[in-house]
């Protein structure tokens, strides 16, 4: 028996199976119970979304022997002769194959008969977009007015070219683009009934390669499968689509926020080493500074077993938003504008360099020693909004006989406002930490286990500079250690940090720090014990900590509780920034 390919094989046969377009199948299933039947229906949408599969549903449903029903039984002779594509009352025409008028006066003089074993004559015109002015004239009496027999489903691709007299005619469904995550869970379900094994991460990519298309998504799995010899994985779809490896795109972003413009120059000529497409790169990095916005926003819009869970989450917290947004803006100009750079490398570096030029440099050297500071440390001015009028800051730009009284006393008033107010700052908190740490730093670039005393988080944030490295070991408590060993532990629901390829990032940059051979062991912590203290959940204590008393300091400052009070003046949310 010959192969049959999977995006046949599990072609929907019922609007239960059906994936991704509930909108259609509920509006479909209420008329069909309702028996409300139109005389004309039009599916629009891009290629692979399930317009020809609705249609075919609807004949079996128009048709079946127990009635017309939102559930046709399937294995009635009508319903298994229209899965077989040999019900003769159902007439599928590839307009694009008959486009001329002869055709279709053809098919509507048939039209008139009534059907041979069926409820309904149905007519599925495919590409219906395609059929010629005349061909069009042609079908408008028979579309508006057919016999009580005849049901028209058209179906195309390109609702925009099809005459507005036809569309009138017709009750039109848009089936929308399927969403990754629907794609991907159609897959994990058609494998498992294949047996095949695979990776998440593969599907995740086959599922974005197929931009909205299932029987796309179904024709590069079948692809994937016979490439990785009976197994999906990520490294063999990568290779097979052509794909970027993100850690070249997560390197370059750790290396604008460290300002390692060298760095940069590195790892695209490392890309070009290997012949990577750079306008695919430069898309794939706005797909990345994307999803980092989006959890900027939403924290937990990101799913806890996505595989780059952990970097993404630590790259949202190092970039500034006003920075990321920069980011993506070059990306999509740098994209647009690689055809007219000299070559492609060339368009791609300049886009890199770029970011490097224009981005806030304080704002992004997280990793430079701070400035020391007085014992006062101060607040960031909250944007204050006086009520109604605004503040004029200048005072010679208006004539003093048209300022009222108000205006006079905050324009006077608003110079003042600097505010110097005594709190504790994530600075102050571990200043002794920092202090005690850079004493000891030029012994630490050569240290052994010798001399480690057990301050995991110290080790982490002044030593483990590697992007993976680093998004693994701030979410990991030590347990213990000796001269040769180090034993790790990450909660259950974090579990999926632990991949090869984060450990062995973390496991080198422990070997180079140390300046020998480390054995490094990763748990999995049990749900039922005490929580694990990781540096990431002790950062995160420190700033709310911090944020906390800052909104409080401003709250009982006097000058600012006299704004709110004489003049209307209200705190702007989120304006609150220690520094």
């Amino acid at each position: 028996m010959s192969y049959l390919v999977l995006a046949r094989k599990y072609r929907p046969k019922s609007f239960d199976t059906l994936v991704g377009q509930p909108h259609v199948v509920r509006a479909l299933t209420n008329a069909l119970t309702q028996q409300r039947l139109h005389h004309a229906y039009l599916f629009t949408g891009t290629r692979g979304v399930g317009k020809t599969t609705i249609a075919r549903i609807l004949a079996k449903s128009l048709n079946c022997e127990i009635g017309i029903t939102a559930t046709p039984c399937g294995v009635c002779n009508a319903c298994t002769e229209i899965d077989r594509g040999r019900f003769v009352d159902l007439l599928e025409v590839d307009a694009a194959s008959n486009t001329q008028v002869d055709a279709m006066r053809e098919l509507l003089d048939n039209a008139q008969y009534a059907p041979t074993v069926g409820r309904f004559k149905v007519y599925i015109i495919d590409e219906v977009h395609m059929l010629s002015k005349s061909a069009f004239n042609a079908m408008l009496k028979t579309l508006e007015e057919p016999p009580a027999h005849v049901k028209f489903i058209l179906a195309t691709t390109d609702p925009q070219k099809v005459p507005v007299t036809v569309l009138s005619r017709c009750l039109q469904f848009n089936l929308r683009q399927m969403a990754s995550i629907t794609i991907t869970e159609h897959l994990q379900n058609v494998l498992a009934q294949e047996n095949i094994s695979y990776e998440p991460a593969a599907i995740n990519l086959i599922a974005r390669a197929a931009a909205g298309s299932m029987r796309d998504a179904l024709s590069l799995t079948d692809q994937a499968i016979a490439y990785g010899n009976q197994t999906v994985k990520e490294v063999e779809v990568r290779s097979m689509l052509g794909a970027i490896d993100q850690t070249y795109l997560f390197d370059i972003l750790y290396a604008l926020i460290n300002q390692d413009g060298a760095g940069l120059i590195e790892k695209a000529l490392s890309m070009q080493m290997r012949n990577i497409a750079f306008e695919a790169a430069l898309n794939d990095l706005a797909n990345i500074l994307h999803q980092i916005a989006v959890i900027q926003t939403v924290p937990n819009s990101i799913a806890d077993d996505h595989p780059e869970h952990a970097i993404l989450s630590d790259l949202a917290v190092k970039l500034p938003a006003e920075t990321l947004q920069l980011y993506y803006q070059i990306a999509l100009l740098g994209r647009r504008d690689i055809g007219l750079a000299p070559d492609e490398y060339a368009g791609f570096t300049m886009s890199l360099l770029r970011m490097l030029a224009f981005a806030p440099h304080e704002k992004l050297a997280v990793n430079q020693p701070k400035a020391a500071i007085s014992t006062h440390a101060q607040v960031s001015k909250p944007t204050i909004s006086a009520a109604p009028n605004p503040v004029e800051k200048q005072p010679a730009l208006q004539p003093d006989s048209t300022r009222s009284d108000l205006q006079m006393n905050a324009s006077k008033a608003e110079p003042t406002f600097q505010a110097n107010i005594a709190i504790p700052t994530e600075t102050n908190l571990n200043q002794q930490r920092n202090n005690d740490l850079d004493a000891t730093s030029i012994e630490n670039t050569q240290a052994t286990s010798s001399n480690f005393d057990g301050n995991w988080r110290a080790l982490v944030e002044q030593n483990l500079k590697l992007g993976l490295a680093r998004a693994l070991a701030q979410n990991c408590e030590m347990v213990r250690y000796d001269e040769n060993s180090i034993t790790l532990r990450v909660a259950e629901n974090q579990k999926h940090l632990i991949s090869p390829s984060y450990q062995d990032k973390l496991s080198s940059a422990i070997n180079q720090h140390f300046g020998k051979k480390i054995k490094l062991t990763v748990e999995v912590g049990s749900e039922h014990e005490v929580e694990i203290i990781t540096p990431a959940k002790q950062n995160a204590a420190e700033k709310a900590t911090v944020q906390g008393a800052a909104e409080a300091a401003i709250m009982q400052d006097s000058f600012v509780q006299a704004l709110m009070s004489d003049f209307g003046a209200t705190i702007i949310p989120n304006s609150i920034k220690p520094v």
